[in-house]
């Protein structure tokens, strides 16, 4: 009797994502690959490397209807469903646009946007940012109003709040810088 020939499981597809936070002027967004299988715990991890995100807030998705983040064992927080396992494909049950929320303080709310499905191989890495465009708010400077307070600051050495935002910040920022080769030296450590 002869075994049947067991073929391996094809690649997954992958999801070209269109990652914009709402809000801001100039635009921020980015564009970047996963697998369609990817779970939504480690899709937080890609949003946050290719916005620029630093992952020290609670975060949750909204996806057709539901709600998706890491459950407080304490009851504290929003109820959500757990993100672990779920995977991207079929949290969007064939919808094309779905919310990310990071940082409940600052309140920086992304729409996503699935803008078109591809094969297996098309991109040198997965997970993998194509384009972006725009430098990400730093952490904890007070949401939309922060940022331009933030922004107006850093850009006027005479102004009243430029000293204390330097040092706060450490350095100069320039918001139209994106550095999409190194977004995807970062994200070779997701694995998915």
């Amino acid at each position: 009797m002869v075994k049947p020939v067991r073929l391996p499981k094809p690649a997954p597809d992958l999801l070209l994502l269109h990652i914009e936070l709402k809000g801001i002027d100039p635009v921020i967004w980015r564009r970047v690959v996963v697998p369609e299988t990817i779970t939504l715990g480690r899709l937080h991890s890609v949003i946050q490397i290719a916005m620029g995100w630093e992952g020290g807030h609670l975060h949750e998705f909204e996806i057709a209807g539901e709600n998706y983040g890491i459950p407080d064992p304490d009851g504290w927080g929003p109820p959500v469903n757990p993100e672990a396992r779920k995977t991207l494909i079929r949290a969007l049950q064939g919808r094309k646009t779905f919310h990310y929320l990071y940082d409940f303080g600052d309140s920086w709310d992304h729409r996503i946007k699935v803008v078109k499905t591809l094969p297996a191989v098309a991109c040198p890495q997965v997970p993998y940012c194509v384009d972006g465009a725009n430098a990400c708010p730093p952490e904890d400077v007070g949401g939309g109003p922060g940022y331009a307070e933030f922004l107006e600051a850093m850009a006027d050495p005479k102004h009243s709040e430029h000293k204390s935002m330097m040092e706060w910040y450490g350095q100069d920022f320039d918001p139209t810088v994106f550095e999409w080769e190194r977004v995807n030296q970062w994200l070779t450590d997701v694995k998915v």
